[in-house]
């Protein structure tokens, strides 16, 4: 049995994929900073002295990381509305993306935060600094940097991972995908060249993240 590849016949559908990689661009880029911020926010308060704000992070931390990313969808799409709280697809998709996110970045960071020498601390304090300033100064610098590959690997996870947002009826690449397979029939064709639109994504990502490293972190010694 012999099958012909006809990549012809997706043509006509172009401007479906190039709609759906744009929303799964946008999603990715605002969920990454926001996600980001949250797991900075969360790793400061895992490392801080007050008690509640560590076991409430934890709690989080723990309640993401141990459920699948599709059940968090499916809760804050589907579950919240119970609630009277009704969103978008693409404003449950953004929220499922930064919680998730955020969670498994507040590990990362908080790893790299208590490698920080408490000398560097001691320092901060010895020049007048106060504990804010000494963390957002003196601590978050060298702590991106020694976890810098983890994170860039989770926010690639994460990118990949919004192929499930489709599910909730968020128009992004994997919707375009199933929209223009069934249209189509050309299945085959429509995931090969998904496939290569999330990898081609996932390699400029990469570059771009290398590129925020060497524009970041010019100071070896940090």
């Amino acid at each position: 049995m012999s099958y012909q590849l006809d990549f012809s016949g997706l043509t006509p559908y172009l401007p479906q994929f190039v709609a759906g990689l744009g929303t799964t661009v946008e999603l990715t880029l605002i969920s990454t900073v926001c996600g980001l911020g949250l797991g900075t926010l969360c790793a400061a308060a895992k490392t801080s002295q007050s008690q509640w704000l560590r076991w409430l992070c934890s709690l989080y931390v723990e309640v993401i990381r141990n459920t699948p990313f599709i059940v968090q969808l499916f809760f804050i799409f589907f579950g919240l509305p119970a609630l009277g709280l009704k969103l978008s697809a693409w404003q449950a998709g953004f929220i499922a993306m930064v919680i998730n996110l955020g969670a498994y970045s507040t590990e990362i960071l908080r790893a790299g935060i208590e490698a920080t020498p408490k000398g560097q601390w001691e320092a901060g304090k010895t020049l007048g600094l106060t504990r804010r300033q000494i963390f957002m100064r003196i601590v978050i610098p060298p702590a991106y940097q020694r976890v810098y590959p983890a994170i860039v690997s989770q926010c690639i996870i994460v990118m990949l991972g919004s192929s499930v947002v489709s599910q909730i009826s968020v128009e992004d690449l994997t919707f375009a995908a199933n929209f223009v397979q069934s249209r189509s029939f050309l299945s085959f064709e429509s995931y090969i060249m998904t496939a290569a639109i999330y990898l081609v994504l996932a390699i400029v990502m990469r570059q771009c993240f290398a590129l925020v490293k060497r524009v970041t972190f010019r100071n070896p010694s940090l």
